[in-house]
């Protein structure tokens, strides 16, 4: 049986798993020297032409302080994005699927060093939904169809993501017993939900696979809504959300929404490092009642300071889950913060965004007519996993003995992996 490739592109991190001669196993395809397994879903390219991937990617943009660079993120949101024509960058034009292919042919590649020969048949994950308009979740797929294939598969075949993690959990199984069980899969993105009929032994086809399926549904809430949401109401004042604009003496104004709104969407940033915002932003410096933040503002945006910043407030709320309150810490030439964040804070933050997956749960359950009762084991993966306002939902919808934690971020390719043998 050919060697076929698990392949968990997400929206943060991505992951890989090998399936060969009827077995499974997670890769290590970090590109540096560190005990994280999964790979950073970033892209560093320079005037040089260099494209660097994962963590050296990171250690690339930070050596060189955003400067004469691009560094992207998040890549996975716009697959889905129509209006997202391309961009040019140093002169040379890329698509949606040609920055996406960089990445996947990185860990293509590392996967290949692995086991020492070439693979070109891969199972990749996708959500539950891309989007709710069915054309655009037709064009995420197709574009990371194309970008599969840019990167050197042949064999491209599409899992979905919460059935993929899943699978994984079937080793866990008593052999002799069957169970119904709840998939939470929490992405960077999206939040996945499936309900599916199990027992010990891997569907033998594709139509056994459905025929276990109850029932699947998904909402555009994940990590990096999150963090969006720590940005907008503990950072953003430092980039000039709270300031006040007096033209004429006596009229009163704020930053405009839409550039405050940008700030809380990290893969948006670079967007706001045009002409047009630059000059708008040095125009309000003059009327603004703390034109700090709006130097701030001026400076993040030029400097490309967006990542680093949200990397600030990534570890914050990792810190909150095991802590009660935490320190948002960022500092630089010219930017300087420290901001505490308790716990009960980041609730009431996100607390429309967890009745919206208390909601999706719901239905998954009414979805596959199948009472809270009658639910074996809920199993859960992905960062937000972790999150203990996310996990109380389960708590106090399900006995807490029935909850179970997946590996948060190999899971998904472990999954991606077993079901290739059934293809």
């Amino acid at each position: 049986m050919a060697t076929i490739m698990g392949l968990d592109f997400g929206t943060t991190n991505s992951a890989l798993a090998l399936s060969e001669l009827g077995s499974t196993r997670v890769v290590r395809i970090n590109n540096m020297i560190s005990d994280e397994s999964t790979l950073r879903s970033v892209l560093f390219m320079n005037h040089k032409h260099d494209n660097i991937v994962g963590q050296r990617a990171v250690e690339e943009y930070i050596k060189s302080e955003g400067r004469s660079c691009r560094f992207l993120q998040s890549l996975k949101t716009f697959l889905s994005d129509a209006s997202f024509t391309g961009t040019t960058i140093f002169g040379q034009r890329f698509e949606i699927d040609d920055l996406v292919s960089i990445i996947l042919k990185e860990i293509k590649y590392l996967g290949e060093q692995h086991l020492g020969h070439n693979i070109d048949q891969v199972v990749m994950g996708r959500p539950v939904m891309f989007s709710d308009e069915q054309v655009c979740d037709q064009l995420a797929e197709k574009r990371l169809r194309t970008a599969a294939s840019k990167a050197g598969f042949k064999n491209i075949s599409f899992e979905y993501e919460p059935i993929a993690a899943t699978l994984a959990y079937l080793k866990q199984m008593d052999a002799a017993k069957e169970e119904i069980v709840l998939m939470g899969d929490f992405g960077g993105g999206t939040s996945d939900f499936t309900v599916m009929r199990l027992n010990s032994e891997m569907p033998k086809t594709q139509k056994e696979k459905r025929q276990r399926i109850l029932s699947m549904n998904g909402v555009y809430i994940g990590g990096d809504t999150f963090d969006s949401k720590i940005m907008w109401e503990k950072i953003a004042r430092h980039f000039g959300k709270d300031i006040t604009l007096s033209y004429d003496g006596d009229l009163h104004q704020s930053v405009p929404r839409w550039i405050v709104h940008t700030l809380c969407e990290w893969h948006a940033i670079p967007f706001l490092n045009e002409r047009k915002t630059l000059e708008t932003i040095r125009v309000m410096k003059r009327v603004a009642d703390a034109p700090k933040f709006l130097e701030n503002l001026e400076h993040l945006i030029r400097e490309n300071k967006g990542f680093a910043v949200f990397r600030a407030i990534e570890k914050a709320k990792a810190e909150l889950s095991k802590n009660v309150s935490s320190v948002i810490s960022y500092h630089d030439k010219c930017i300087h913060i420290e901001e505490t964040i308790s716990r009960a804070e980041f609730d009431s933050f996100i607390e429309k965004d967890l009745a919206g997956i208390s909601a999706c749960v719901a239905k998954t359950l009414s979805d596959a007519a199948i009472a809270r009762e009658r639910i074996d084991k809920v199993l859960l993966t992905g960062g937000s996993s972790f999150v203990p306002a996310v996990r109380k939902i389960f708590c106090e919808m399900f006995d807490e003995d029935k909850i179970i934690n997946l590996d948060a971020f190999t899971s998904v390719a472990h999954g991606l992996a077993m079901s290739a043998s059934f293809r």
